[in-house]
């Protein structure tokens, strides 16, 4: 005969199994509050996506537009009429310019969601870096009638060089970024300074105009990639695009940071810290794709 359940022994087995569901419930409940906000962070992705990709439009869309507009106007011109080739050409480079200024953000940006970009770090002359990008936009700045000037405290070498261990590339694109928005937002006959020295171990970049200047309110916003301070299609300031945003994010992978301040109608200076990498990009990617793989196996 079995053994026979006291009402004190069925009274714990209650308890405890009333135990067990009060703690199944609480669990349930918790994930299903995580599942909403899984859900409402898929809804905000979703909808910053389509944000996005309408401001972004705008910047592949004019330059395409004025590109097809101006290369058909030269198709009708006449022979004698030949030198007004010439100013149309050089606006069909300007636009293409800033076609391909644009598509190199977009390419960057998409390494970036994708987890695909790493440091490669080498020694750089930085120097020359910023003349070469300055270089770039002599043409930009000409036709804006804006001047650029460097200045700068490196202590070059014998060979006219200043060494510094980081990313060449990613420096490149930091620097485009940065002299793409000071010669836009420039008035005319405007300057733009770049002032860049090495400080504690860090590059130190100032890169000043003195242009239209950037609100308190817009310079909260002005590094997110789905927002731009103007919308409107035909906008003659394209806004600062993506290129502020990957440039955060570029930094970033450099373990640097920007500053900027500014006011309306008085100019911006953004400032970029880049310490010196003693990472070897080899090693730091090898590392990464371990830390991802090892995620990818804990998550299923």
């Amino acid at each position: 005969m079995g053994h026979k359940i006291t009402d004190e022994e069925l009274l714990d087995e209650l308890n405890r199994r009333f135990e067990q569901n009060k703690i199944s419930v609480r669990e349930l409940k918790t994930l299903n509050e995580e599942l909403k906000l899984v859900n409402k962070k898929l809804e905000e992705s979703e909808s910053l996506k389509s944000h996005f990709i309408s401001n972004i439009t705008n910047e592949i869309i004019n330059p395409f537009t004025s590109i097809l507009g101006l290369s058909r106007a030269i198709l009708s011109v006449d022979k004698e009429n030949w030198k007004k080739v010439v100013s149309m050409v050089a606006l069909i480079y300007s636009e293409a310019f800033t076609l391909d200024f644009q598509f190199r953000n977009i390419f960057v940006a998409a390494k970036i969601e994708a987890g695909e970009i790493f440091p490669e770090i080498v020694n750089t002359d930085v120097l020359n870096v910023l003349e070469s990008v300055i270089e770039t936009f002599r043409i930009e700045a000409r036709r804006k009638k804006v001047s650029v000037v460097l200045d700068h405290s490196f202590k070059v070498d014998d060979a006219g060089m200043v060494l510094f261990k980081t990313d060449p590339e990613k420096l490149k694109l930091i620097m485009s970024n940065l002299l793409n928005n000071a010669v836009s937002f420039s008035s005319e006959g405007g300057i733009v300074e770049v002032i860049a020295r090495v400080d504690s171990g860090s590059l130190v970049i100032c890169v000043r105009d003195h242009g239209i200047g950037i609100s308190k309110e817009n310079q909260k916003i002005i590094f997110d990639r789905f927002k731009r301070l103007d919308s409107g299609i035909n906008s003659l300031n394209r806004g600062h695009g993506l290129g502020l945003s990957v440039n955060k994010a570029v930094l970033e992978i450099l373990n640097g940071s920007i500053d900027i301040k500014s006011e309306l109608g008085k100019g911006a200076c953004f400032t970029i810290s880049i310490p010196e990498s003693d990472v070897d990009a080899f090693d730091f990617a090898s590392e990464a794709n371990e830390t991802f793989f090892d995620t990818e196996e804990e998550t299923f």
